[in-house]
Protein backbone atom coordinates (compact mmCIF):
# COMPACT_ATOMS: atom_id res chain seq x y z
CA UNK A 1 0.00 0.00 0.00
CA UNK A 2 3.07 2.47 0.89
CA UNK A 3 4.41 2.01 -2.69
CA UNK A 4 1.30 2.90 -4.37
CA UNK A 5 1.04 5.72 -2.36
CA UNK A 6 4.04 6.98 -2.86
CA UNK A 7 3.72 6.36 -6.40
CA UNK A 8 0.94 9.07 -6.15
CA UNK A 9 2.50 11.48 -3.80
CA UNK A 10 6.12 11.57 -6.07
CA UNK A 11 7.57 14.61 -6.01
CA UNK A 12 5.91 15.85 -3.01
CA UNK A 13 6.28 13.36 0.02
CA UNK A 14 7.45 9.67 0.36
CA UNK A 15 6.31 7.26 3.03
CA UNK A 16 8.49 5.06 5.09
CA UNK A 17 7.34 2.46 7.59
CA UNK A 18 9.30 1.30 10.76
CA UNK A 19 7.50 -0.80 12.82
CA UNK A 20 4.32 1.58 14.39
CA UNK A 21 5.46 4.40 12.76
CA UNK A 22 4.94 5.89 9.65
CA UNK A 23 7.79 8.36 8.49
CA UNK A 24 6.16 11.14 6.59
CA UNK A 25 9.09 12.69 4.18
CA UNK A 26 8.30 16.33 2.74
CA UNK A 27 10.43 16.40 -0.57
CA UNK A 28 9.64 18.92 -2.85
CA UNK A 29 12.31 20.82 -3.98
CA UNK A 30 14.09 22.82 -3.01
CA UNK A 31 12.81 23.91 0.24
CA UNK A 32 9.58 22.27 0.48
CA UNK A 33 7.48 25.78 -0.42
CA UNK A 34 3.71 24.54 0.55
CA UNK A 35 1.58 24.55 -2.35
CA UNK A 36 -1.63 23.15 -3.16
CA UNK A 37 -0.27 19.77 -4.32
CA UNK A 38 1.95 19.33 -1.28
CA UNK A 39 -0.68 20.58 1.54
CA UNK A 40 -2.91 17.69 -0.04
CA UNK A 41 -0.05 15.71 0.12
CA UNK A 42 0.46 15.60 3.37
CA UNK A 43 -3.19 15.62 3.77
CA UNK A 44 -3.49 12.17 2.17
CA UNK A 45 -0.58 10.57 4.08
CA UNK A 46 -2.32 11.87 7.50
CA UNK A 47 -5.18 10.44 6.13
CA UNK A 48 -3.41 7.19 5.31
CA UNK A 49 -1.84 7.10 8.89
CA UNK A 50 -5.38 7.72 10.13
CA UNK A 51 -7.10 4.90 9.06
CA UNK A 52 -4.15 2.07 8.68
CA UNK A 53 -4.14 -0.74 10.87
CA UNK A 54 -0.69 -1.17 10.74
CA UNK A 55 0.87 2.43 11.61
CA UNK A 56 -0.02 4.14 15.14
CA UNK A 57 1.87 7.51 14.99
CA UNK A 58 3.89 9.24 12.69
CA UNK A 59 6.89 11.72 12.31
CA UNK A 60 6.40 14.65 10.20
CA UNK A 61 10.22 15.72 8.21
CA UNK A 62 11.94 17.06 5.36
CA UNK A 63 14.07 15.12 2.82
CA UNK A 64 16.60 18.10 2.31
CA UNK A 65 18.76 20.29 4.35
CA UNK A 66 18.15 23.64 3.41
CA UNK A 67 14.86 23.56 5.30
CA UNK A 68 12.18 21.68 6.90
CA UNK A 69 9.88 23.96 4.90
CA UNK A 70 10.17 27.60 4.09
CA UNK A 71 6.89 28.15 4.21
CA UNK A 72 4.21 29.35 1.54
CA UNK A 73 4.84 28.40 -2.26
CA UNK A 74 4.37 32.25 -3.31
CA UNK A 75 4.84 31.54 -7.08
CA UNK A 76 1.03 29.78 -6.53
CA UNK A 77 -0.27 32.07 -3.61
CA UNK A 78 0.46 35.42 -6.31
CA UNK A 79 -1.79 33.98 -8.43
CA UNK A 80 -4.64 32.06 -7.30
CA UNK A 81 -8.37 33.04 -5.82
CA UNK A 82 -8.94 34.21 -2.26
CA UNK A 83 -8.76 31.28 0.22
CA UNK A 84 -4.78 31.59 -1.36
CA UNK A 85 -4.98 28.86 -2.97
CA UNK A 86 -2.90 26.21 -0.81
CA UNK A 87 -4.65 24.45 1.28
CA UNK A 88 -5.92 21.10 1.27
CA UNK A 89 -9.74 19.83 1.16
CA UNK A 90 -9.71 19.13 4.90
CA UNK A 91 -6.65 19.83 6.21
CA UNK A 92 -6.69 23.56 5.57
CA UNK A 93 -2.90 24.92 4.99
CA UNK A 94 -0.17 22.54 4.60
CA UNK A 95 -2.41 19.97 5.01
CA UNK A 96 -2.61 19.13 8.89
CA UNK A 97 -3.48 22.95 9.90
CA UNK A 98 -6.84 22.54 10.32
CA UNK A 99 -7.00 18.34 10.55
CA UNK A 100 -9.26 17.96 13.51
CA UNK A 101 -9.83 13.74 12.32
CA UNK A 102 -6.45 13.48 12.72
CA UNK A 103 -6.39 11.12 16.22
CA UNK A 104 -3.03 9.48 15.95
CA UNK A 105 -0.43 11.66 17.45
CA UNK A 106 2.00 13.09 14.61
CA UNK A 107 5.75 13.86 16.00
CA UNK A 108 7.53 17.09 13.63
CA UNK A 109 10.97 16.63 13.81
CA UNK A 110 13.06 19.78 13.10
CA UNK A 111 15.90 18.67 10.32
CA UNK A 112 16.16 22.33 8.93
CA UNK A 113 15.02 25.62 9.60
CA UNK A 114 11.10 25.96 9.92
CA UNK A 115 9.87 29.38 8.40
CA UNK A 116 6.15 30.76 8.06
CA UNK A 117 4.19 28.10 6.93
CA UNK A 118 6.96 25.79 8.04
CA UNK A 119 6.79 26.48 12.04
CA UNK A 120 3.07 26.33 11.18
CA UNK A 121 3.21 22.66 10.32
CA UNK A 122 5.55 21.75 13.30
CA UNK A 123 3.05 23.65 15.47
CA UNK A 124 0.15 21.65 13.81
CA UNK A 125 2.00 18.20 15.35
CA UNK A 126 1.50 16.85 18.95
CA UNK A 127 5.54 16.62 19.94
CA UNK A 128 8.43 18.69 18.22
CA UNK A 129 12.22 17.26 18.19
CA UNK A 130 14.59 20.13 16.26
CA UNK A 131 18.45 20.04 14.95
CA UNK A 132 20.66 21.94 16.82
CA UNK A 133 20.82 24.21 13.72
CA UNK A 134 17.56 24.67 12.80
CA UNK A 135 15.65 27.69 14.10
CA UNK A 136 12.01 29.45 13.82
CA UNK A 137 10.57 32.05 12.52
CA UNK A 138 7.42 33.98 11.29
CA UNK A 139 8.29 36.47 8.72
CA UNK A 140 4.39 36.97 7.38
CA UNK A 141 4.13 40.96 8.35
CA UNK A 142 6.88 41.43 6.76
CA UNK A 143 5.71 39.90 3.48
CA UNK A 144 2.43 41.66 3.91
CA UNK A 145 0.61 38.57 5.40
CA UNK A 146 -0.63 37.05 8.69
CA UNK A 147 0.63 33.43 10.20
CA UNK A 148 -3.21 32.73 10.47
CA UNK A 149 -2.22 28.93 9.74
CA UNK A 150 -1.64 28.50 13.56
CA UNK A 151 1.10 30.79 13.91
CA UNK A 152 -1.00 33.84 15.66
CA UNK A 153 -3.50 31.15 17.17
CA UNK A 154 -1.47 28.15 18.47
CA UNK A 155 1.99 30.43 19.22
CA UNK A 156 0.67 32.41 22.04
CA UNK A 157 -0.96 29.27 23.79
CA UNK A 158 2.52 27.13 23.55
CA UNK A 159 4.75 29.77 24.85
CA UNK A 160 4.45 32.99 27.13
CA UNK A 161 2.20 35.52 24.90
CA UNK A 162 4.75 38.39 24.64
CA UNK A 163 7.61 35.83 23.54
CA UNK A 164 5.25 34.13 21.05
CA UNK A 165 4.23 37.69 19.63
CA UNK A 166 7.30 39.81 19.56
CA UNK A 167 8.33 36.82 17.58
CA UNK A 168 5.64 37.64 14.90
CA UNK A 169 5.82 41.56 15.45
CA UNK A 170 9.13 41.21 14.36
CA UNK A 171 10.09 38.37 12.00
CA UNK A 172 13.58 37.42 14.39
CA UNK A 173 14.34 33.94 14.14
CA UNK A 174 14.05 31.44 17.33
CA UNK A 175 16.78 29.28 17.55
CA UNK A 176 16.64 25.63 18.69
CA UNK A 177 17.96 26.40 22.08
CA UNK A 178 15.39 29.20 22.14
CA UNK A 179 12.71 26.77 21.27
CA UNK A 180 13.89 24.22 24.34
CA UNK A 181 14.11 26.88 26.92
CA UNK A 182 10.65 28.00 26.43
CA UNK A 183 9.18 24.29 26.52
CA UNK A 184 7.94 24.71 22.85
CA UNK A 185 10.37 21.72 22.07
CA UNK A 186 10.55 18.40 23.61
CA UNK A 187 14.13 17.80 22.19
CA UNK A 188 17.69 18.93 20.57
CA UNK A 189 20.32 16.84 18.76
CA UNK A 190 22.72 17.24 16.59
CA UNK A 191 21.62 17.23 12.70
CA UNK A 192 22.88 13.56 12.24
CA UNK A 193 21.08 12.41 15.19
CA UNK A 194 17.81 14.06 14.67
CA UNK A 195 16.37 11.22 13.21
CA UNK A 196 17.04 8.56 15.34
CA UNK A 197 15.94 10.62 17.96
CA UNK A 198 12.68 10.86 16.48
CA UNK A 199 12.36 6.83 15.99
CA UNK A 200 13.43 6.21 19.61
CA UNK A 201 10.13 8.62 21.15
CA UNK A 202 8.29 7.29 18.62
CA UNK A 203 8.93 3.87 19.00
CA UNK A 204 8.42 4.18 23.01
CA UNK A 205 5.13 6.30 22.21
CA UNK A 206 4.09 2.96 20.14
CA UNK A 207 4.59 0.98 23.35
CA UNK A 208 1.07 3.34 24.69
CA UNK A 209 -2.42 2.07 24.10
CA UNK A 210 -3.63 2.89 20.95
CA UNK A 211 -6.84 3.87 21.88
CA UNK A 212 -5.93 5.62 24.86
CA UNK A 213 -3.35 7.87 22.52
CA UNK A 214 -6.37 8.83 20.80
CA UNK A 215 -8.39 9.63 23.41
CA UNK A 216 -5.58 12.03 24.96
CA UNK A 217 -5.24 13.90 21.72
CA UNK A 218 -8.85 14.13 21.34
CA UNK A 219 -9.13 15.62 24.83
CA UNK A 220 -6.51 17.66 24.83
CA UNK A 221 -7.96 19.01 21.93
CA UNK A 222 -11.50 19.97 23.33
CA UNK A 223 -10.44 21.28 26.51
CA UNK A 224 -8.14 23.99 25.17
CA UNK A 225 -8.91 26.89 26.61
CA UNK A 226 -11.60 26.01 28.72
CA UNK A 227 -11.89 26.88 32.16
CA UNK A 228 -10.50 24.00 35.18
CA UNK A 229 -13.70 23.36 36.56
CA UNK A 230 -15.21 22.79 33.10
CA UNK A 231 -12.34 20.40 31.81
CA UNK A 232 -12.64 18.70 35.13
CA UNK A 233 -16.36 17.81 34.34
CA UNK A 234 -15.55 16.09 30.52
CA UNK A 235 -16.00 12.66 30.50
CA UNK A 236 -16.71 10.00 27.72
CA UNK A 237 -20.14 10.51 27.59
CA UNK A 238 -19.82 14.26 27.20
CA UNK A 239 -20.67 14.50 23.55
CA UNK A 240 -19.90 13.39 20.01
CA UNK A 241 -16.32 15.41 20.37
CA UNK A 242 -15.26 12.66 22.56
CA UNK A 243 -16.12 9.05 20.90
CA UNK A 244 -12.49 7.93 20.88
CA UNK A 245 -12.55 8.84 24.74
CA UNK A 246 -15.81 6.79 25.05
CA UNK A 247 -14.37 4.32 22.97
CA UNK A 248 -10.90 3.82 25.09
CA UNK A 249 -13.49 3.63 28.39
CA UNK A 250 -15.95 0.77 26.52
CA UNK A 251 -12.17 -1.43 24.99
CA UNK A 252 -10.92 -4.59 26.49
CA UNK A 253 -7.39 -2.80 25.87
CA UNK A 254 -8.37 -0.39 29.06
CA UNK A 255 -8.78 -3.47 30.92
CA UNK A 256 -5.98 -4.99 29.45
CA UNK A 257 -3.44 -2.63 30.85
CA UNK A 258 -4.30 -2.80 34.08
CA UNK A 259 -3.96 -6.54 34.06
CA UNK A 260 -0.98 -6.62 32.47
CA UNK A 261 0.46 -4.29 35.26
CA UNK A 262 -0.78 -6.53 38.26
CA UNK A 263 0.45 -9.59 36.35
CA UNK A 264 3.80 -7.58 35.53
CA UNK A 265 3.68 -8.18 31.76
CA UNK A 266 3.58 -6.45 28.62
CA UNK A 267 0.14 -5.41 27.94
CA UNK A 268 -0.98 -7.01 24.52
CA UNK A 269 -3.24 -3.95 22.70
CA UNK A 270 -6.02 -5.15 20.41
CA UNK A 271 -6.93 -1.57 19.59
CA UNK A 272 -10.35 -2.78 20.90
Amino acid sequence: MIETLNAELAGFVELHGEGRVLEIRMVKPKVNAICRRLSRSIEQAALFLQESGDYQLGILTSAHDRAFSAGMDFNESVSSDGDGGVGAIKGGFGGITRLWDLKKPLIAAINAPAIGGGMELALACDLIVMAEHAYFQLPELQRGLLPDGGGLQRLPRRIPYNVATAMIWTGERMTAAEAMSWGLVHRTAPAEELRALAFSIAHKMALDAPLAQQAFKEVLRNIDGMPDRDAMEIRGDSGPEYQAFARMLASDDMLEGQRAFLERRPPKWTGA
